[in-house]
């Protein structure tokens, strides 16, 4: 009898063990780290360039780890707002609420308690500046895009992809204490490339966003007129990068000159064949669109870890 109840207690230890990994995988799934991963991946080049160099380690990291709270709390409280969308497309239904993994209610708590902590944190160690648009950043994708422009109108991801560019205002501020031109060029740049960037995916899950009832804007209008939305926010969006040429040197200017034509090109040959009446491949353009903002951002990072002459303004 000793070696079966043994042998109960150890399969049931295990499974305790599984269930508690479960819920952890859970409560970070609802933090989306894929999406926390690339504004990251935005923030270190912008703090890089307003130290024209490398900042403190220690600096860098409290901006990170507050920023990764403060990304985890507003993408928590997107899934406990979400959570009916979530449940009737293809695409989000494996997420934790559909799935019942964890409750609405203890979500929302982790994303509030997230919110806080990110200020909490922010605050002493970068500073009040950076702490307070990190609250902003959360505020402004739960209410104004994820309540209210989502559900409303094909233009949500514009204006709502807003959430979206603050880290690069959070790293330049929590270097500077302030923010400065090239913050809000930055801040533009990933504006621009959020269209083009979730349009594309849109265009492959029309269907779930059409039973979603959200009018995203493949789902209100033709193909082809998304496609031509895109490509005038990639030209923009190259045009765009162009402006911090003033405040980098020639390796950035470089990178983005080239990185830029590459997406213009990729974007065109959509365009182009969405005009023919063929289907397209909106999903090479969404894959190859994280690659060219990391690539824009790296050179970004490279360009001022090496510490270049500016190129300055040509008048």
């Amino acid at each position: 009898m000793p070696p079966v109840s043994a042998a109960a207690d150890s399969v049931r230890a295990a499974g305790g063990r599984r269930r508690r990994k479960d819920a952890l995988l859970a409560y970070v799934a609802l933090t989306k780290p894929r999406i926390i991963e690339l504004l990251l991946v935005t923030t270190v080049p912008a703090m890089m360039l307003a130290e024209r160099g490398i900042p403190s380690p220690w600096l860098v990291f409290a901006t990170l780890f507050g920023g990764t709270m403060a990304a985890g709390s507003a993408n928590a409280l997107n899934c406990v707002a979400d959570a009916d969308i979530d449940a009737v497309m293809k695409r989000t239904r494996s997420r934790p609420l559909p799935r019942h993994s964890v409750p609405p209610r203890n979500a929302l708590i982790f994303g509030v308690t997230l919110g806080v902590l990110s200020f909490a944190w922010l605050w002493p160690t970068t500073n009040l500046l950076a702490a307070s648009m990190a609250v902003g950043a959360i505020l402004f994708y739960v209410f104004v895009y994820t309540l209210f422009l989502k559900r409303r109108t094909a233009q949500n991801i514009v204006w709502g992809g807003a959430a979206g560019c603050m880290p690069v205002v959070i790293g330049w501020s929590a270097v500077t204490g302030s923010i400065e031109w090239p913050a809000l060029v930055m801040f533009g740049v990933i504006f621009f490339w959020t269209p083009p960037h979730f349009w594309a995916l849109a265009m492959k899950f029309r269907d779930d966003y059409a039973r979603a009832g959200v009018p995203m804007l493949p789902v209100v209008t033709t193909a082809e007129r998304v496609v031509r939305q895109i490509v005038t926010y990639s030209w923009v969006m190259v045009v765009w990068t162009l402006l911090l040429v003033p405040a980098t040197g020639w390796v950035y200017t470089a990178f983005a000159a080239v990185s830029g034509g590459w997406f213009l090109v990729v974007a065109h040959r959509l365009y182009a064949t969405v005009r023919r009446g063929e289907p397209g491949r909106p999903m090479k353009l969404f894959h190859m669109s994280n690659t060219y903002l990391t690539l824009v951002f790296v050179a970004l990072a490279v360009d001022s870890a090496l510490g270049l002459p500016v190129l300055g303004w040509p008048f």
